[in-house]
């Protein structure tokens, strides 16, 4: 069913509202997924507190026009689900990384956390970098 003008503005906004409070976004191509497949991501991810959201990449683009993440834009192409993170920044890579090992179909595009935009083959990378600052921040605090 297509959109109107004005559901698709507000897709716009509700995206834009998420995109605004997240610390980190990831994207990856779930082409090949099942419903049941996807339904069990977004419970791993809504127990990770991680949102995860499925919209047009158009509405995407303008979601995060103006934002952290105006730079990820160049790279939505294909059928992308979108997973933002709040504080623990790696939450959104974290659940997409461990997903796809056991679900070859999805794969990670790209991601950022608010500093330009990296693509996949940085997502281990990105993880083990956010875990040595957790901990240097924890033995500091110590």
């Amino acid at each position: 069913m297509a959109l109107n003008i004005e559901d698709k503005k507000l897709v716009v906004e509700e995206v834009s509202a998420v995109v605004s409070e997240a610390g980190s976004m990831v994207t990856a191509e779930y082409r090949g997924l099942t419903v049941e497949q996807m339904t069990d991501l977004r419970a791993k991810a809504r127990a990770a507190n991680v949102k995860v959201r499925v919209v047009k990449n158009t509405l995407a683009r303008r979601a995060v026009a103006g934002t952290k993440f105006e730079d990820m834009a160049g790279t939505f192409t294909g059928p992308l689900v979108f997973a933002f993170s709040g504080e623990e920044l790696g939450n959104a890579a974290r659940v997409f990384k461990d997903f796809a090992k056991d679900n070859n179909a999805l794969v990670v595009n790209s991601l950022s956390i608010g500093e330009g935009v990296m693509d996949a083959s940085q997502l281990a990378l990105l993880l083990l970098y956010l875990l040595t600052m957790k901990l240097l921040l924890n033995f500091y605090l110590l």
